[in-house]
């Protein structure tokens, strides 16, 4: 199996090439197009039970589609919904990392992707659902951000604070809290910043350049109200 990235930057593609046999995890609806020899099958990762409640709780797509070389060599081209940047990672079945459910773009046959509940506090609060994904096993895994990525690594005890919604993945080891913004909820409010994730590395930590959130609130200033 091999991957590139094609246009680097703000409408990546991934190409991805299969020897006979080999398959890849995509997010649903990640792909553009492949040979003919792939065959694609939709997968409900981590049972169905699960998969269940990720779609009761967060709304999110459950299925993840697996796209499989059945008949010969070929290849895959895959792309994120949102515009930003991919970053390819080749796992290396020790290292793992917590992906927030829109980071995960595909991943290697040879990679594991389990479905994790957050804390009640951290899933009510945290801005990204109750449910995020752990990612580890062996092999390549495509992550796309909102805007551009932006890799922070952390010394032993270094300290980093991210604000939830720029937050893409960051690695299974790094411990992390969930804090107010600014001093007070008042100062909070009145300050347009919400919460945000303390991390204490060692680690890294992927964050995007842009805020989902926010620039849904920008387009919509811009929609007619009907009366």
């Amino acid at each position: 199996m091999k991957s590139e990235i094609l246009y680097p930057g703000a409408f990546p593609m991934v190409r991805v090439e299969l020897a006979a046999g080999e398959h890849i995890k995509a997010e649903s609806g990640a792909m553009v197009g492949s040979s003919p020899t792939v065959d694609v099958e939709s997968k409900m990762e981590g049972g169905f039970l699960g998969a269940l409640s990720r779609k009761l709780l967060t709304g999110e797509k459950f299925f993840f589609q697996t796209l499989r070389a059945s008949r010969g060599p070929g290849e895959v081209l895959l792309a994120p919904t949102v515009p930003g940047e991919v970053v390819i990672l080749e796992l290396d079945g020790v290292n793992e990392y917590m992906v927030q459910k829109d980071g995960f773009l595909a991943g290697a046959e040879g990679i594991n992707i389990e479905s994790k509940m957050q804390s009640l506090s951290r899933g009510l609060l945290g801005g990204e659902g109750f449910f995020i994904l752990k990612i580890g096993g062996k092999g390549m895994l495509a992550m796309n951000s909102f805007g551009a990525i932006h890799k922070i690594e952390l010394r032993p005890d270094q300290e980093y604070i991210v604000d939830n919604s720029h937050l893409v993945a960051w690695s299974a080891t790094t411990s992390y809290n969930i804090e107010k913004a600014a001093s007070g909820w008042v100062a909070s409010f009145t300050s347009g910043e919400g919460l945000v994730c303390r991390f204490r590395g060692p680690g890294i930590v992927y964050i995007q350049s842009r805020n989902p959130g926010g620039f849904g609130s920008w387009i919509r200033q811009f929609i007619p109200v009907s009366e």
